[in-house]
């Protein structure tokens, strides 16, 4: 699919990106353009994807009864973009991504994406919008691909319109300055998804539905929260936005099983495969917050840590609730955590080597 191109007439100035990437944040600003395919499905039922462009960022113009607005129908997918020592610029894995995002279009009543296609506007965006891409250590250029219903009626039904889009944003550290363990915070109160439901979707829904429980979180110094299923003896799920591991004594690493709950990470199969190189022993399995408390009582536990594509690797230092705290070792440069987080920044970054064949490059 053949993408045009019109470039934006204000672009911001180098001496605006300059300030903007000397102190990024995380999705705070954006770069000048945006990619965009439009889907259309006709009278017989046939869709086709069609208009491929590169326009300038700014807003979407949308009617007040477009689907989205009204039942939600919308997903979305997360990647980086590294500039390498070379200048070049790579992507990680996005494969995996085109595949999580049709998983969740079927999830969501939307049309697939063919991956060339999801690649491509990757590609394209970037090439566009390359001097925003950042060089210092641990940052890159956040990228978000979205899908949105915009058909303009009220039936419940699958929207005949739909719009996907990727924009982009020059990214710091998540948590912001220096790595250190974060504490976390557990909801009884609130669950993030249900079987049968939309939890291995990664769509707006989800996130919204952990938003009210991420303010119990902040009001009691957390970071993040993390979700139970009631359903499974409470058996831990994930955080708001990303997978959860746990590191045993014994050589052992544990991450809760995949079961319609739990989004599908591309770090987190990532972690699990570069786990298994170093020769620990891979599980997924449920894994309890009675385990949990246990394990760090008894000294099992060696370690906890979360992962996703945005913070790529934070270690928890202390898990609180309403009447206890269970507090994990403190993870030192030693690490399981800390050491795959170097070998995945390295892979991304382009100063180790890529045995693995995840590299993309985009420009």
């Amino acid at each position: 699919m053949e993408f045009s191109q019109q470039l934006s007439t204000t672009p911001k100035s180098a001496e605006e990106r300059a300030k903007i990437l000397a102190d990024p944040g995380f999705g705070d600003y954006f770069t000048d353009h945006t990619a965009v395919v439009d889907w259309t499905q006709d009278a017989s039922g046939k869709g086709v994807w069609h208009d491929a462009r590169i326009e300038p960022y700014g807003p979407i113009m949308m009617d007040p009864a477009a689907s989205v607005l009204h039942y939600g129908q919308e997903i979305f997918e997360g990647l980086k973009a590294y500039r390498h020592a070379d200048g070049s610029v790579w992507t990680f894995r996005p494969e995996a991504n085109a595949a999580r995002f049709n998983t969740s279009a079927r999830r969501l009543a939307l049309p697939e994406l063919p991956t060339d296609v999801f690649i491509d506007s990757l590609k394209r965006l970037v090439s566009v919008d390359v001097d925003w891409v950042p060089s210092g250590e641990g940052e890159a250029l956040y990228l978000r691909p979205f899908m949105i219903a915009t058909e303009a009626f009220l039936g419940v039904r699958p929207s005949h319109e739909v719009s996907y889009r990727v924009i982009a944003s020059p990214a710091g550290n998540y948590f912001g300055g220096e790595l250190k363990p974060v504490s976390i915070w557990l909801s009884t109160q609130y669950a993030r998804a249900g079987h049968g439901g939309t939890g291995e979707a990664k769509c707006g829904g989800n996130y919204a539905a952990s938003l009210a429980a991420q303010l119990e979180a902040e009001a009691n110094d957390c970071k993040q929260v993390l979700f139970l299923d009631p359903t499974n003896d409470f058996a831990v799920d994930e955080l708001g936005g990303m997978n959860v591991f746990f590191v045993f004594t014994d050589g052992t690493l544990v991450t809760p099983e995949l079961n319609g709950n739990i989004l599908h990470g591309v770090t987190r199969s990532s972690v699990m495969e570069l786990a298994r190189e170093r020769g620990l022993t891979v599980q997924e399995r449920k894994i309890t917050i009675d385990e949990w408390r246990s394990a760090a009582a008894d000294g099992s536990l060696a370690e906890v840590f979360a992962c996703g594509t945005a913070a790529v690797i934070t270690p928890i230092g202390e898990l609180k609730t309403t009447d206890e705290s269970i507090v994990t070792p403190e993870t030192g440069k030693g690490s399981v955590a800390m050491a795959i987080r170097e070998q995945l920044l390295g892979i991304q970054t382009g100063t180790i080597e890529d045995t693995h064949g995840w590299l993309t490059r985009l420009v």
